[in-house]
């Protein structure tokens, strides 16, 4: 299998140079990493030639990686159910740079970028409705670029006096800062409650 895949790699690196930047096969599928430019081309050969008809667009995510100069990998995933292939496309995306939408092509990609732009911030031009699809109105920052605060920066919550949803910045409490000394994830040099048995034996 890993054979064909590295022909069907070369294939598409031959007919498609302009857009191919590299190609190689990992864990039974082909990863080809593609020119930003030239993504929408790419993707639109994939589909129509009669060595490849990866006809299903199976996912759009991305890969944040802050300390990078190109930061996200915009990462595409496509099926061929006429001939049982999987290939992986990936388009490095600096923090500035937009990606060209896939609708016109795969209409399903739709909501896939409007997902990869709510968790990651990441535009996609030509895109017919591109807002955020899981997170709140209003609602800032993008929960999976690497550099957002895991608590986020707004609570929400049910004011009983006010009878409405509020929204307020979040304050730490004390109480979420301690720990379970108890917890054996913390290194506890003495003995737990029931480990006493376990060494008796």
């Amino acid at each position: 299998m890993s054979s064909e895949l590295r022909e069907l790699g070369a294939h598409i690196a031959q007919k498609r140079p302009d857009c191919v930047l590299d190609h190689s096969v990992a864990f039974g599928e082909l990863n080809v990493d593609v020119a930003l430019a030239n993504i929408v081309a790419l993707v639109d050969f994939l589909k129509t030639d009669s060595a490849c008809k990866f006809s299903t667009l199976v996912d759009i995510t991305a890969v944040d990686h802050p300390g990078r100069e190109k930061r996200f990998d915009v990462v595409y995933h496509f099926l061929s159910m006429y001939q049982n292939k999987r290939i992986r496309l990936r388009v490095a995306v600096d923090l500035d740079e937009m990606v060209p939408s896939l609708v016109d092509v795969h209409t399903s990609a739709n909501w896939f970028e409007r997902e990869v732009f709510d968790m990651f911030g990441i535009i996609f031009t030509g895109h017919p409705d591109l807002r955020r699809i899981l997170t709140d109105y209003g609602f800032r920052g993008h929960p999976l670029r690497k550099d957002f605060p895991t608590t986020g920066f707004t609570e929400v919550r049910y004011d009983e006096a006010e009878k409405r949803v509020v929204y307020e910045p979040v304050t730490l409490v004390q109480e979420y800062r301690q720990f379970d000394f108890l917890s054996p994830w913390e290194g506890a040099k003495y003995v737990l409650p029931g480990d006493d048995k376990a060494e008796a034996n």
